[in-house]
């Protein structure tokens, strides 16, 4: 019998021994290996931040207002009132710095790929989306998490690490540099990436950079590093023929439509102004009218009351209140996903529209008048309000010098552009967070009132103008932003 039993447990050890080695024969994860281009694009369907900005921008901006009532988010709240959000879940700054690195590391791991291929060429598009979405989730931690580019102290100023290999070990150490490197290498990502692209291999293409999303994209980055002459250079390779065909149709198409049928439209992918989307973890679709702060009947005035050309916003058409004072344009829908076939709960998703033809119009706008193209700056002003202006007549609703001199009180027609430009792009994106990049481009100060009588100013350097790193950052050795 015990001879028996030591046979038995012997053959045990050598079976468990067996399945140990073959065990650790394996790889030390669970990770499918990468070896095809199409394995590679389909990682790449997640080097993008799948988290939601809007809360945080909008609610930092002047577009809010205290409504007396209303939810309470502290991604709401504590924006309003300029202090660093107490949350780290969806729409808060650090779930968005989370998930900006997280979309780092995807493309980083797909182009350790490409470069170890045996057959590189073969890559060659996958390489170039993976740099294109490297730099843009870097261009957006920076302009998050560090101070907005200046030319005088971008070289001093502290930026965010910028990471170009996938990660191989807990708790690496990494060092923020500066402002001015960050953008140097978000500048040689994205001119390395946009020869590499090919749009002919997306199956859904406004959801991956294409040719036209990474120049939208350099127009916005060289928008920001106050290199004119470079931001009309990419614009244009977005906007060409009918301009106007290309962008929302908010006063013909989009006035004779449900406000559903807008919720499912606007951030579709078949909508031509949609250059680049990305899906993204959010509760914004069901609070951003129901917030305490957000916009009301003030606001509401105060953005689409009155403009340059004489008309009426086609936005005001579609404007609507949700209860008292709570105003939303049906543009932020959601898609909500139970946790299971019976559940209740779940997760809300929200489409984001990162990148639009209206931006790149916008930019090379801007970019023309810094140049003093004044000519062709106001061409596309029209071009804009020709979509934009309820009942639009070229005679009657014409933008020209006269009229934005007289609007605005100015003799300075580059102010008086630039004041146009920046209204009509404030009215064209309210309650999506656009309005923050103004602002901090501009160094513009931002008034919030309180129900109860008290004034918040945030100035021009007030060093909440930049978000603070999550703490957990100061485990990777970065230091926190000053307070």
């Amino acid at each position: 019998m015990q001879k028996k039993l030591f046979i038995y447990t012997w053959m045990l050890v050598l079976f468990i021994s067996a399945g140990c080695k073959k065990y650790l024969e394996q790889p030390p994860d669970n990770r499918a290996e990468l070896n095809s281009p199409e394995q590679v694009a389909q990682l790449l369907g997640t080097a993008y931040p799948q988290a939601n900005y809007m809360s945080f921008f909008e609610s930092m901006s002047d577009n809010v207002e205290d409504k007396g009532a209303g939810q309470l988010e502290n991604t709401n709240v504590d924006p309003y009132f300029f202090r660093d959000v107490r949350d780290d879940q969806q729409d808060s700054p650090e779930y968005y710095w989370n998930a900006c690195y997280a979309a780092i590391a995807a493309a980083n791991q797909a182009l350790q790929v490409c470069e170890n291929a045996a057959d590189p060429a073969a890559y060659r598009s996958e390489k170039g989306e993976a740099l294109l979405a490297r730099a843009y989730a870097h261009f957006m931690l920076v302009n998050v998490f560090s101070k907005v580019y200046d030319p005088g102290t971008a070289s001093a100023d502290p930026g965010i690490p910028y990471v170009t290999v996938p990660e191989n070990v807990v708790l690496k150490q990494y060092e923020r540099k500066t402002v001015s490197y960050v953008y140097d290498m978000i500048e040689k990502d994205i001119t390395a990436g946009i020869p590499l692209l090919d749009d002919t291999r997306y199956q859904v293409p406004r959801y991956h950079f294409t040719t036209a999303a990474a120049h939208a994209f350099a127009a916005r980055f060289y928008l920001f590093k106050q290199d004119y002459a470079k931001v009309i250079e990419h614009a244009n390779q977005v906007l060409s023929g009918n301009v106007a065909a290309l962008l929302r149709p908010w006063n013909t198409t989009y006035t004779s439509i449900t406000y559903l049928e807008l919720f499912a439209r606007y951030a579709r992918a078949t909508e031509p102004a949609n250059l680049l989307l990305a899906e993204t973890a959010s509760w914004w679709a069901r609070n951003y009218y129901r917030v305490r702060y957000g916009l009301n009947a003030r606001k509401r005035d105060e953005i689409f009351s009155r403009n340059v050309t004489g008309g009426t916003w086609a936005f005001t058409f579609q404007l609507f209140t949700a209860g008292t004072d709570n105003y939303l344009l049906p543009k932020i829908n959601e898609h909500f996903v139970r946790s299971s076939i019976n559940a209740d709960i779940g997760v809300g998703y929200v489409v984001v529209p990162l990148l639009t033809t209206e931006e790149v119009l916008f930019n090379r706008i801007e970019a023309n008048t810094y140049l003093n193209n004044t000519s062709a700056a106001m061409a596309d002003l029209n071009t804009y309000a020709s979509t934009r202006i309820s009942q639009y007549n070229a005679g009657q609703h014409a933008i020209n010098a006269t009229k934005i001199r007289n609007f605005y009180g100015t003799t300075n027609l580059q102010t008086g552009i630039l004041a146009t430009l920046l209204s009509f792009k404030r009215a064209e994106y309210v309650q999506e967070g656009m309005r923050w990049l103004d602002i901090i481009r501009y160094k513009a100060a931002v008034t919030h009132y309180t129900s109860d009588g008290n004034i918040l100013i945030l100035g021009s350097d007030d060093p909440h103008r930049v978000f603070q790193l999550p703490e957990s950052a100061q485990l990777a050795g970065l230091q926190l932003n000053p307070r």
